[in-house]
């Protein structure tokens, strides 16, 4: 693994390239991106992935990545422009790309800005509120864990966040009415740490539920998008998102295993599945570049 850093415009971003450039086999470079997960997260789909050229990468303000604007917020739109910009640092686009959670929502966002960056995008339940019938009462919830966050601190915010992301079906008046739930719980800290800069629980990444996808750019693309969702999050809020968006894509969802943190090993807690994920990855791109046939 070697890591890089690219200077742009406000941020000093860094990213790692697992395996050789040019590429074996000539195969794309498959990138792997998160939000507000920084590249740590794809540590057990590296592993998995030892014949492909992987490219990993911490957004702008998160992990290595640090900022030099003074800015806070996430903006899809912004970080779509950082991770073209890497593409073309690297040289050897177009790449295949699975993309999960808000990095899913960036890289929708580069496709429809830079449509020739990606050959095969695996969008991964992007949490992408205006595809969703219920969109107002989904973003009261989230105003709600919010203010949670802001007077008590992470573990009530952090409570009330997966509350809301593990409601089956449409946020509901019931659900809204419900008081905050005990973060003790959910195996949460009961003490404020007194911080309120966790770019989950605040509103530093809005932008990204409240980005509006472009959905005609998104179909005239040459970019193969496969938007993915695991087979436990179907009833829930992401799991949702990604079967909204599918269809009005026009395509079913793809079934991964696991649920949104299925890639992950148990490092990061609620562990998912991550040999069957890459298997299910494989068999995804294999089928796009004609070696599944």
């Amino acid at each position: 693994m070697t890591q890089h850093t690219l200077e742009l415009p406000g941020v000093e971003l860094v990213y790692d390239v697992h395996g050789p450039l040019p590429t074996a086999e000539g195969r794309p470079p498959l990138m792997m991106i998160g939000q507000p997960m920084d590249a740590s997260g794809f540590q057990a789909q590296v592993r998995l992935f030892e014949d492909r050229t992987v490219v990993t990468y911490d957004p702008r303000g998160l992990g290595r990545s640090i900022r030099t604007d003074g800015g806070v917020t996430n903006d899809p739109e912004i970080q779509a422009e950082d991770v073209h910009a890497i593409i073309e640092a690297l040289g050897a686009g177009p790449v295949d790309m699975l993309a999960s959670s808000g990095g899913a929502v960036t890289a929708l966002a580069l496709v429809a800005q830079h449509p020739h960056d990606v050959a095969t995008l695996v969008a991964h339940e992007p949490p992408i509120d205006s595809v969703l019938p219920d969109a107002e009462a989904v973003h009261r919830a989230r105003v709600a864990y919010t203010q949670v966050y802001q007077e008590k601190g992470w573990g009530a915010g952090m409570a009330a966040f997966v509350a809301m992301t593990a409601w089956e079906g449409e946020v509901t008046d019931e659900f809204l009415a419900r008081p905050a739930p005990d973060p003790a719980a959910f195996g949460m800290p009961t003490e404020d740490d007194g911080r309120r800069d966790d770019p989950l629980l605040s509103e530093r990444s809005w932008a990204v539920p409240l980005y509006q996808p472009d959905l005609e750019a998104l179909a005239a693309a040459p970019t193969r998008i496969v938007v993915a969702v695991g087979e436990e999050s179907l009833k829930v809020y992401t799991g949702r998102t990604a079967t909204a968006l599918a269809e009005q894509l026009g395509q079913q969802p793809t079934v991964f295993p696991s649920h949104h943190g299925g890639f992950m090993s148990g490092e990061f807690g609620y562990a998912g599945q991550p040999e069957a994920f890459a298997a299910k990855l494989r068999e995804v791109l294999d089928r796009s570049s004609g070696r599944g046939e």
